[in-house]
């Protein structure tokens, strides 16, 4: 990587200086919290879907726009995705943290998680418009969540990426479908790490992985339990582009971690938490939640990221299942 001595691996990617870009002042109506979107590059504009918190402790999901993707963002009166209809039992606490993927010209799938008195589960939708959506519903039961679909089949079928909870352990899985309802051919893609490690205590999917020449990109977040504060951390992974169950490299240290006040301080202090990046001229728009509290933005060269991701790989932690 170049100038890596040099460079503070946290320095990859750049807070922009209008952060935080959206908290609770620029939602109509009342709101308690917003953060956590997935982003989508249309040809004109750039979308986020939000996750907005009201004043009762549920989140629902709803569409912003902006022309530069930095600033004028235009926010819809309406959530696309809402908790508590009757047809939707399983979303009655909240629908939360969107990932994006595209999956054909204009088509569009919404991987978030559907809270209830169940626990998380991995729930789906498609949309063309960012207007309208057709939910698919439940497609991975609780205690499920962190899911992302890959723009790409893989052998014929769609792939995912989740984070099923089992007692302590939270990992990050993999499965595959050929009709985006009923997943099959589970396995585990990658451990926590244990101990004291920065994601040590559990793991998950953060944006939907970018493809590359070295393989998908794929940023992923980990935390770490310091005097009973959980902190919430970004990492980075390589997955074969034609085998994605296969991890090529792994970050053995953090690249991004909170930093600003603003990171710090808010409904979960010491989080930076992102479910969307988007490539733009060479460079990653990293869109994240800071504290849980508001959207913020950072940028990072894609080819810097892959580098990174290589250079400070160790292969004892590629084997499957660590």
């Amino acid at each position: 990587m170049r100038d890596h001595e040099d460079r503070a691996v946290e320095n990859l990617f750049m807070r922009v200086s209008q952060n935080p870009l959206i908290t609770v002042v620029d939602v109509p109506g009342r709101a308690a919290a917003v953060f956590n979107p997935g982003v989508a590059l249309l040809p004109d504009e750039t979308v986020l879907l939000l996750r907005i918190e009201d004043q009762r402790g549920m989140s629902h999901l709803r569409v912003a726009r902006s022309r530069d993707g930095e600033g004028g963002w235009r926010i819809a009166d309406q959530p696309l995705l809402e908790p508590g209809l009757p047809e939707w039992p399983y979303e009655e606490w909240g629908c939360e943290d969107a990932r994006l993927t595209q999956i054909g010209e204009s088509e569009w799938v919404i991987a978030y998680t559907a809270y209830s008195r169940y626990g998380p589960a991995v729930a789906l939708a498609k949309t063309d418009d960012f207007e309208t959506v057709t939910r698919l519903g439940v497609v991975m039961p609780p205690n499920n969540k962190d899911a992302t679909l890959l723009p790409e089949k893989v052998d014929g079928e769609w792939f995912i990426l989740h984070r099923p909870i089992t007692g302590s352990a939270e990992h990050i899985w993999y499965a595959s479908s050929n009709d985006l309802v009923h997943w099959a051919k589970p396995g585990c893609m990658m451990m926590d790490r244990g101990g004291p490690w920065w994601d040590g205590l559990r793991i998950g999917v953060g944006a939907v992985p970018i493809a590359t020449e070295a393989g998908w990109l794929l940023i992923y977040h980990g935390v770490k339990n310091v005097l009973e504060r959980d902190i919430y951390r970004l990492g980075l992974a390589l997955l074969d582009r034609q085998n994605p169950r296969q991890l090529l490299a792994r970050t053995t240290e953090w690249i991004f971690g909170p930093h600003e006040d603003y990171e710090f301080r808010g409904q979960a202090g010491n989080v930076v938490y992102t479910c969307g990046a988007a490539v733009k001229g060479g460079q990653v728009w990293m869109y994240y939640g800071a504290a849980d509290t508001s959207v913020c933005l950072a940028k990072a060269q894609l080819r810097d990221l892959v580098e990174a991701a290589q250079a400070l790989s160790d292969e004892r932690w590629l084997a499957a299942g660590t």
